[in-house]
């Protein structure tokens, strides 16, 4: 029951199309039974004289007064009989093409949108590769098999069904013998499937394995030729693409056993058949004619009972796949419990006694952080690598939640807002901004479909990227390559930036995404939109001291705690980490300059 769910779940709304499709068979079928009769009806009844298999009514349209015009009756209707056939398998193949088509449309596009509204904790977690092969690979599996092998359990149902009343109708002792080893395919077939799922699942996971580990080579192609590391990620590839090859080996070798051993049983089956046969035939207990229609039945029920075996396979690896799909789809979103609530936004954020740690850590990566800010102020949050910056970002936009304290924005607590209304009124800006494989055009105007030139170019000078942009031979029309890398780590910055000018927003979070600039144009960003943004509250998580310096307040994190608050000026006084890495800093610049001096003279 929980696999007939799983599978009429996706069909839901194109079921009908299936159900005519499965009408459609039933009728092939029946005409398929009757072909053999009429050999029968030609070698009995008209050149022997004995009663014909075929039905009273087909009997009666190809009855005629001589041999001769009897014969022509029978290759008359034929042809008209097997145009018929045509036109009906042309119709079923059609239904069947149509309903696996919508399904697996319906099917990709539920996946899709449901991955769009998984949890961030949930895509940190999850394997690329992986996720692209349920949306792809897996899908086609149930595509497949709805199309070929869910049609294929009617017509192996109908074909034996109208085979054995055919043959019934002829000879019972012969249909019995025909039928003796019948059992032992069934039988054969639910041991096949026990063993062939478990190895479809390793083998579902293997190629999982491998196409992740194909995806992060592609992806950072760069690194790779960088640090000359081809060697060792062709030997990683090897070792996942070796341990796919093996399962699938073994998928192969029971294969080979369970087809071998069933084309075994088969042909003895055709070894009895033909043997009573002929000894019922010597003995007058049937005519020759209902013998040759015999073998012809016989092919209709054995081998359609050893397809049997294919279709348990892949049914076995379809629930494979579905199970996979499962994992996704049935996962909560993130907004299932999402209030519908839609407050206004303006600015002002406030932090109280806020707490956070992942369930498998076993510290706390905030402790009771608090701190407020006022609308239109700039607030600049510094520390070591590891101190929680990017963490407080996170929770502010809820990709985490925090467990103990509160975050509100103008009053009211986050937990309360809407996430998609949250997230639309706060602009996140990451060190590592994802650029898509278009123009830079396109890559800055996808924040705003509707923006004009002007709008795109302003933006681009705020942002002191339209410059660079014009430099290049294409300008605005230059192609970003895959992830942006046809620009400098600077210019990916500085386009997602200017990307984000945009759309108004009145919270807006620069996280460590000035790092790839040099001061001087960092400095230049900053003023540039501290006049177009006055009233939007800016949020800077820098390593970079010069960058906080002008901040209106600065937070000073170590090891998820606030040590230190308060302007660039009161925080060099107090003496204490911020004053220690501005003093690093300054001594490193220093170094820096002093000895280029020294180079240039």
């Amino acid at each position: 029951m929980k696999r007939y769910k799983q599978f009429t779940k996706w069909m839901k709304g194109h079921l009908y199309l299936y159900l005519i499709a499965v009408g459609v068979l039933f009728t092939l079928q029946y005409f398929r039974t009757l072909t053999p009769l009429f050999i029968q009806h030609i070698v009995d009844a008209i050149f022997d004289d004995k009663a014909s298999a075929l039905p009273m009514f087909i009997q009666s349209l190809i009855a005629g007064d001589t041999i001769r015009q009897s014969l022509l009756l029978v290759a008359i209707f034929s042809i008209a009989f097997t145009l018929i056939r045509v036109v009906f398998i042309f119709l079923h193949r059609v239904l069947t093409a149509v309903f696996a088509e919508r399904v697996a449309y319906n099917m990709r596009n539920t996946i899709y949108d449901k991955l769009q509204n998984l949890s961030f904790s949930y895509h940190s977690k999850a394997e690329t590769g992986d996720l692209i092969q349920r949306s792809t690979t897996d899908v086609d599996t149930f595509r497949m098999f709805i199309s070929e092998q869910l049609i294929e359990v009617m017509r192996l149902i109908f074909l034996i069904t109208f085979a054995v009343y055919q043959m019934t109708r002829m000879n019972v002792p012969l249909t019995l013998i025909t039928l003796a080893t019948s059992p032992i395919v069934f039988t054969s077939a639910f041991v096949y499937f026990i063993y062939v799922k478990k190895i479809f699942k390793r083998v579902e996971e293997a190629e999982g394995t491998m196409t992740t580990t194909l995806q992060e080579n592609v992806t950072g192609i760069r690194v790779v030729k960088a640090f000359a590391n081809e060697h060792f990620e062709m030997k990683k590839f090897e070792e996942t693409s070796k341990t796919f090859r093996d399962e699938s080996f073994s998928l192969l070798k029971l294969m080979a056993v369970f087809w071998s051993a069933t084309d075994f049983i088969i042909f003895i089956q055709y070894a009895l058949t033909a043997s009573f046969g002929v000894y019922f035939t010597l003995t007058g207990s049937m005519g020759a004619g209902e013998f040759i229609a015999f073998l012809a039945f016989v092919g209709m029920i054995v081998w359609p009972l050893r397809q049997l075996g294919r279709i348990i396979g892949d049914f076995g690896k379809t629930t494979v796949a579905l199970d996979r799909i499962d994992d996704i789809v049935l996962k909560a979103s993130e907004h299932d419990e999402d209030t519908e609530h839609t407050p206004p936004i303006a600015g002002a954020v406030a932090f109280k006694n806020v707490s956070f740690q992942f369930d498998d850590d076993d510290k706390p990566l905030l402790k009771n952080v608090s701190f407020s800010v006022d609308q239109g102020e700039t607030i600049a949050i510094v520390g070591k690598t590891g101190s929680g910056k990017s963490t407080m970002i996170n929770l502010m936009v809820r990709l985490l939640e925090n467990q103990e304290g509160s975050i509100l924005f103008d009053g009211v607590d986050i937990k309360s807002i809407n996430k998609k209304h949250l997230r639309k009124n706060v602009g996140i800006i990451l060190q590592e901004p994802f650029l898509y494989s278009r123009s830079i055009y396109a890559n800055i105007g996808i924040m705003d479909q509707k923006a004009d030139k002007d709008k795109i170019f302003k933006a681009a000078s705020i942002a002191r990227v339209h410059d660079d942009i014009l430099g290049f031979e294409s300008g605005y029309e230059t192609l970003v390559g895959e992830r942006g890398v046809t620009l400098s780590g600077g210019q990916k910055q500085r386009v997602a930036i200017a990307r984000m000018l945009l759309d108004d927003k009145p919270v807006l979070i620069f996280d460590d995404s000035l790092s790839a600039v040099d001061t001087e144009t960092d400095i230049q960003i900053r003023r540039a939109l501290s006049s177009y943004w006055k009233n939007t509250t800016v949020f800077i998580i820098t390593h970079r001291i010069v960058t906080a310096k002008e901040a209106d307040k600065i937070i000073v994190l170590d090891e998820g705690e606030i040590v230190e608050a308060g302007n660039h000026e009161s925080l060099l006084a107090k003496d204490g980490l911020y004053a220690e890495l501005w003093d690093i800093q300054s001594s490193i610049a220093y170094d820096f300059q002093k000895r280029h001096k020294k180079g240039g003279n």
